[in-house]
């Protein structure tokens, strides 16, 4: 299930964070002030294109974050093949739901793999 939301200052603010983690430049690249919530919200996995969102063409930077009941969330940026943001995906191993939202100081680059 998604719905269309308003972006949150903590979603661009985290964004922000992973493309400079993967040595992009934060400032090139458009945020919208809508995004579609994934699955309600539960995970909080986004998507940045609204309608036409061009294919799927890799990910930018996968991140690791434990939430608060202790439970590992990897979170992966993505692009698609016009070069712009598209999805911010949470995935939370034990599929429950995201308890606290990772500022970027909990976050680091993922190097255990999924």
């Amino acid at each position: 299930m998604s719905q269309i939301r308003k972006i949150r200052e903590e979603e661009i603010r985290l964004a922000k964070h992973l493309l400079g983690l993967a040595n992009k430049n934060p400032e090139k690249y458009v945020f919208p002030s809508n995004v579609d919530d994934y699955e309600g919200g539960v995970m909080g996995s986004i998507n940045f294109t609204l309608g036409d969102s061009g294919d799927y063409a890799g990910d930018i930077v996968q991140v690791e974050y434990t939430d608060e009941d202790g439970v590992r969330v990897l979170i992966t940026l993505t692009h698609n093949s016009k070069g712009e943001l598209l999805d911010m995906d949470f995935w939370k191993e034990n599929f429950s739901k995201l308890l606290k939202y990772p500022t970027p100081d909990k976050v680091a680059i993922n190097t255990r793999g999924i």
